[in-house]
């Protein structure tokens, strides 16, 4: 097998918890050649990977078939002669290319009536009893293991960071005069909904105290653009604006990988600068609501994770069932300083 395509899933943390499934490719297939078609939002992920070849990006739209793009790309792989295609998205779309590029091997999850476009196929686990997300992704590579291959070990990502984001990022921090050797990031948004975000005020009150231990810490809000407001609201409740900085939606995500590299720690609700800390081994502390920590947990050693496992939780609703969203509120600044403390 000496050349491979993945088909990427379409969220950020989904795009970290991959890369294990590459790293074990490139043990069963050293020689093999790794290529990625991924949309725009997570192609920094697999430019982060050593595995992977080349990325390509491309803008797919949410809800969208676009079905003259996709048209495109099948001629443009087809004429790659990839012998296998891992489609990581469960879409009925997302399988479309690699068959109208007739690929041999089409690696998937069943789902979403694609049983004609997916020929190596294992059961979607039922969401009762699922298992953590790099297992449920590696799993697909032992559709193509024989009993004389390698054993498949790595189940925690790694990413590295690139020169030139690094560089980028450095001197983002020299013109806005913040230094970098002690800076915390902070990580307010979770595009799923609320019951994912510990509060804003809570982030806050958790600056402050930082910075009362160490006038010199420097803070960075990091985020997507509409968690710009999120930062806002922290900055402003903080009362400490020269050392809080809301970047929310101002770095691409080549440089929120390299800022996080580069920071001291990271506290972060379950998100995908989460996975992105992890995988980057980065001190954290991980606060986590309505989701599932074993589902998706930060796979460091250097991660700590604050769950209360309240009787209501995990729940995997956007809004609160039940109108009070204690899972977060409950868990205090307080403590997240305490744990954050033990990291250091």
């Amino acid at each position: 097998m000496h050349s491979i395509l993945i088909i990427a899933p379409n969220w950020i943390g989904d795009a970290v918890t991959t890369q294990p499934l590459l790293a074990n490719l490139k043990v069963l297939y050293p020689g093999s050649k790794i290529d990625v078609l991924a949309s725009s939002w997570v192609a920094p992920i697999y430019r982060a990977c050593a595995e992977v070849h080349q990325v390509t990006e491309v803008k797919f739209e949410h809800r969208k078939l676009q079905w003259d793009l996709r048209k495109q790309l099948a001629r443009e792989i087809k004429a790659k002669n990839y012998q296998a295609c891992f489609v990581l998205p469960n879409s009925f779309k997302s399988a479309l290319i690699p068959w109208l590029a007739n690929i041999p091997f089409r690696i998937g999850y069943r789902g979403e009536l694609r049983f004609a476009l997916i020929n190596l196929a294992l059961d979607n686990p039922s969401k009762i009893n699922r298992p953590p997300m790099v297992e449920h992704y590696s799993a697909l590579s032992e559709l193509l293991k024989d009993s004389e291959s390698l054993p498949l070990t790595q189940l925690a990502p790694k990413l590295n960071v690139s020169s030139s984001a690094k560089q980028s990022v450095q001197n983002k921090l020299q013109s806005a005069n913040i230094s970098s050797d002690l800076i915390y990031v902070m990580c307010p948004g979770a595009e799923y909904g609320p019951t994912k975000r510990w509060p804003t005020e809570h982030f806050a009150i958790l600056a402050q105290k930082l910075i009362a231990e160490n006038p010199n810490i420097q803070i960075v809000l990091l985020g997507s653009k509409s968690d710009h407001v999120l930062g806002q609201e922290i900055t402003s409740q903080a009362q400490l604006n020269s050392n809080i900085h809301n970047w929310c939606g101002n770095t691409s995500l080549d440089e929120a990988i390299a800022l996080i590299g580069m920071s001291k720690a990271v506290i972060s609700n379950d998100s995908g600068l989460m996975h992105i800390a992890a995988a980057l081994n980065t001190p954290q502390i991980a606060i986590f609501g309505s989701s599932d920590p074993a589902h998706t947990p930060p796979l460091s050693d250097r991660a700590r994770v604050i769950w209360l496992n309240m009787p209501c939780s995990p729940c995997h609703k956007r809004e609160c069932p039940l109108g009070h969203l204690r899972c977060l509120k409950d868990i205090l600044p307080e403590q997240v300083l305490a744990t954050l403390n033990t990291l250091k």
